[in-house]
């Protein structure tokens, strides 16, 4: 990735809020691996009730990231953003206190409620020229990343050590490291605009919830993250079964992790330059539901687990890069910060859904039962990704424009779509922006940028 181009300003912009994204996404995925583990000691605990608290966090999240971006429009991105936090703060500390399963529930969904994802991703669009926001938003991406595999690691590590409770006092500081990261580190912008390609936008709702294509990638996120809870629900357990104690799992998620992570990387090359977009992602949705049902059936054996959990993650990996990309290519131009935000809300309802029904699922019926059900599912989503349309291999543009009229939009759009390269155009005429979508192997970049240069 080539920073040369961006100010300091946003590059500071940029590892800034990715910090901010990554420790507190950090906060989330540590119970991931470890909860399962130390849940026994919480009185009224079961299986479901179990899961219950491992996913609910997705819930209020899911409700309430779309609002939370909105209101930061309204009420400033930094205020809106460190409420979040300290919302996410006091919910660590509720969940930190609480001795009962209802109450680590409660303050589960209370860490879920400081939903600021919306209002990180407005505030990095407000401090990025157009030009180069795509560059910020993939460091806040690789962000999320690296957080979860620091989480595998770190989780039975600092469980180990400091117990359930005080895992999640740390979590309650981390949440107040990242406010702050906010104040002290964060530019703060000379003014908060809406961004489309950022931000949802109401009167785009309908348009995006009545797109098949779309609904097809929200089920699918909405799938992936279900399976990847409820398997946390019954992984640690199974772990410690084979022979691996909770203190020593980071030594197998490590190595794990890292491999899987290098061996999606070739696929997703070959996906984005070879347009061979749609076979690799229903080959990584095969993938897991072969991994899955190994699982289901050689669960005692430690050296299959870990072989399993590689060939689950490099998979998993592979489509959380590609289904973002998906998004991006098959999205109104107009209306993509809208199709991301209900994208998100699905991630999240996914995991809510997972860490219930995966608790329910392992207590009523086993690690089989679990395993089965799930592998159901992942075969319901192959069939409905296998009639997706095979997405554009096309990339995104934006260009500010300066002020303009309507009138002059219309001439800018035709200009525009006269460029070699360029396939779709919309000029938004309230942004002062003009997004596109262009071949970029055709594509001279130079020749947009000197609308930009000359609107300026």
């Amino acid at each position: 990735m080539n920073f040369e181009q961006m100010t300091p300003l946003e590059r500071r912009a940029a590892f800034s809020l990715a910090a901010i994204f990554g420790v507190r996404m950090l906060g989330l995925f540590m119970v991931l691996p470890v909860f399962a583990l130390y849940a026994d000691c919480l009185d009224g605990a079961t299986p479901a009730l179990i899961g219950l608290a491992i996913g609910i966090y997705g819930l209020s999240q899911a409700l309430l990231q779309i609002p939370f971006g909105m209101a930061s429009d309204r009420l400033g991105r930094k205020p809106v953003i460190a409420f979040g936090l300290l919302v996410f703060a006091a919910g660590s500390a509720l969940a930190a206190l609480s001795s009962s399963i209802e109450g680590m529930i409660a303050g589960r969904a209370l860490q879920g409620a400081g939903a600021v994802a919306a209002a990180v991703m407005a505030l990095a669009a407000d401090l990025t020229r157009e030009e180069h926001r795509t560059k910020a938003m993939a460091v806040i991406g690789m962000s999320i990343g690296m957080s979860f595999l620091a989480a595998m690691i770190a989780g039975p590590l600092f469980g180990a050590w400091l117990g359930l409770h005080g895992l999640f006092w740390m979590i309650a500081a981390m949440a107040l490291l990242g406010i702050a990261i906010l104040y002290l580190a964060v530019p703060t912008p000379r003014h908060c605009r809406h961004h489309s390609d950022a931000e949802p936008l109401p009167g785009q709702f309908a348009r995006v919830l009545r797109d098949t294509q779309l609904l097809r990638l929200d089920a699918g996120i909405f799938v992936l993250h279900m399976t990847l809870t409820a398997m946390f629900v019954a992984m640690p357990l199974m772990l410690v079964d084979a022979g691996l104690a909770g203190s020593d799992h980071w030594r197998l998620y490590l190595p794990v992790m890292l491999l899987a992570m290098a061996a999606a990387v070739p696929f997703i090359i070959v996906a984005e330059k070879r347009g061979a977009m749609k076979a690799v992602f229903l080959g990584a949705i095969a993938m897991i539901g072969a991994s899955l049902a190994a699982m289901g059936l050689w669960h005692g054996s430690l050296w299959a687990l870990g072989g399993l959990l590689w060939l689950f993650f490099a998979a998993f990996n592979l489509l959380e890069a590609t289904l973002p990309s998906m998004i991006s290519k098959l999205a109104p131009l107009e209306a993509k910060g809208t199709a991301m935000g209900v994208y998100s809300s699905s991630q999240f309802a996914g995991a809510f859904v997972g860490g219930w029904l995966g608790g329910w699922g392992y207590g009523e019926y086993g690690v089989e039962g679990l395993f089965s059900g799930l592998l159901l599912l992942l075969a319901l989503w192959w069939l409905l990704a296998s009639g997706m349309r095979r997405p554009p291999r096309l990339s995104s543009r934006q260009i500010y424009l300066g002020e303009l009229d309507q009138a002059r939009a219309e001439s800018l759009e035709r200009e525009l779509m006269a460029l070699a390269g360029v396939a779709e155009v919309r000029v938004i005429v309230s942004e002062s922006v003009a997004y596109l979508r262009v071949d970029g192997t055709r594509v001279d970049d130079q020749a947009l940028l000197r609308y930009s240069a000359a609107a300026d």
